[in-house]
């Protein structure tokens, strides 16, 4: 048996249908042509019967890619048939899918049929359509939940008919990943002209399985399967394309090839994301942000040792620059020294100790720490030892009818002072109090607060600038509480003083 996977992409159509997330036409054809260079085989571009937007669609989509299969959905209708036919009038190479019904529920309650009647009917679409395109594909609606006798059937009759791809889909995401194997299995033993068409998996997630059952689906003899980027779809969504071609990849046991480059994977997720406004969830397999991305200890320690270690796919495989070693209160010592190594700097163990204590304090207080947070944490190291006065604790009350108050202890030459003062707010009365310790006559001249990243949590920076006896001198701090950070850059800027 032929062990290419045929990729057959639905993101323009089932993809398409999450609510809000409706393209025009130039969109459409930005992905397709995205598309054509991920190399995929099929683009299932449209239901061109469903509305004006999407016949013109699957007609631009015909006229802009070249390489893959562009493919029409219908209903098992004439009408339907004969709209997808006039659409697909200017592919190079086509395709018609039609199909209906096939579990009893839907026999019964949906088409309010009987199954002597859907077979008869699957029958006459797919010889209808064979007489417009050569290719057409038969889809068995709702196959997760179809009895397997009858399932086999009209697989059976379609491909009598014509069908030269069959489509298996779990419609309702129902099946266990044995049970969807075992029904391509059956038919793959039970169908006695299988050997005349491709069996093509399409499942849903809403039970988490879809990725599952679509391997489960090639291993039992599926050679085609029915995806979306980034998993995208009705309800729960679809198969993810790069869930399933990087599973292939990994696994070079199960000896399968698709036409797949995975290293334009990551590029269209962010542009299919983009175009269609739905974000990627960060832990998506594969092309999630967090995908590649090591915030404990042991991790971090063990990719910086060997990427191996606890990464089962190269980033550069999927277009992912590197891995990212994200420093949180869980990384490392290791991971702290990769990071100030990217940043150019390097130190000797007890000085990168009384960094990782002082990164240890800060992580605690903040989500991750960023470039510009450790820029600061050296810098203070820089400067350790160069402070005459330091700041031993600040205790501030404040509030819409309270006196703003603040009792400042610090630290000279070795010895505690303390003093309390008001003033007009929280960093006046912190000033206020510090002025009174050192008995000095200083001004204040310019005083900046700036955030260095985003966020609540965020390390804030303080620039001060005071005057003393006609000079000036400067003082710089950074913390989480920004009232600490203005006392700490005012006590700099005052120990300069000679």
């Amino acid at each position: 048996m032929d062990n290419k996977i045929i990729i057959f992409d639905t993101t323009l159509r089932d993809g398409e249908q999450v609510p809000g997330c409706q393209l025009n036409t130039i969109e459409k054809i930005e992905v397709a042509r995205q598309l054509e260079k991920l190399g995929v085989d099929v683009i299932e571009a449209g239901f061109p019967i469903s509305s004006p937007g999407d016949f013109t669609s699957v007609v631009e989509i015909s006229k802009a890619v070249q390489n893959p299969i562009i493919c029409g959905l219908t209903r098992a209708i004439k009408k339907d048939i004969e709209v997808a036919a006039d659409a697909l009038k200017y592919a190079k190479r086509k395709r018609i899918h039609t199909g209906i019904g096939t579990s009893e529920i839907h026999i019964k309650y949906k088409l309010k049929s009987n199954p002597d009647d859907i077979l008869q009917r699957a029958i006459d679409s797919v010889k209808y359509a064979r007489k417009f395109v050569d290719d057409v594909e038969f889809y068995a609606e709702d196959a997760g939940r179809a009895d397997n006798e009858f399932l086999a059937k009209v697989v059976e009759a379609v491909i009598r008919a014509g069908a030269t791809v069959v489509n298996i889909p779990d419609t309702t995401g129902y099946c266990l990943p044995n049970e969807y194997g075992e029904k391509i299995a059956f038919l793959m033993n039970n169908v006695s002209n299988i050997d005349k068409a491709i069996l093509s998996t399409h499942c849903h997630n809403d039970l988490g399985m879809a990725t599952a059952n679509t391997i489960s689906g090639i291993l039992n003899g599926a050679r085609q399967v029915e995806v979306t980027i980034n998993g995208i779809g009705e309800r729960a969504g679809n198969t993810s394309l790069e869930e399933v071609v990087m599973a292939i990849k990994s696994h070079k046991s199960l000896d399968f090839t698709t036409n797949i480059d995975t290293q334009q994977i990551m590029k269209t997720s962010k542009l299919v994301s983009t175009l269609m406004r739905m974000p990627v969830q960060p832990n998506k397999a594969i092309v999630g942000r967090n995908a590649f991305a090591h915030s404990s200890g042991i991790h971090q320690d063990g990719v910086l040792k060997h990427r191996v270690n606890y990464e089962i796919i190269d980033p550069a495989e999927v277009g992912v620059k590197e891995s990212s070693i994200v420093l949180t209160a869980r990384s490392g010592r290791a991971a702290l020294k990769h990071r100030l190594q990217l940043l150019g700097y390097s130190f000797e163990t007890p000085e990168l100790d009384e960094i990782y204590e002082r990164f240890l304090d800060l992580a605690d207080k903040k989500k991750d720490i960023t470039e510009e947070d450790l820029e600061v944490l050296v810098g203070r190291e820089k400067l350790k030892g160069k402070r005459p006065i330091e700041l031993v604790s600040l205790q501030v009350v404040c509030g819409k009818s309270t006196i703003p108050t603040a009792t400042v202890a610090v630290s000279f030459n070795g010895d505690v002072f303390t003093e309390t003062a008001s003033g007009n707010g929280p960093i006046d009365a912190s000033f206020t109090a510090v002025k009174n310790l050192v008995k000095r006559r200083v001004r204040l001249e310019e005083f900046l607060i700036q955030a260095i990243t985003r966020g609540s949590d965020d390390l804030g920076k303080v620039h001060v600038q005071v005057e003393h006896k006609g000079n000036i001198f400067y003082g710089f701090s950074a913390h989480t509480d920004i009232v600490t950070a203005s006392v700490e850059a005012f006590l700099d800027a005052i120990g300069k003083i000679s």
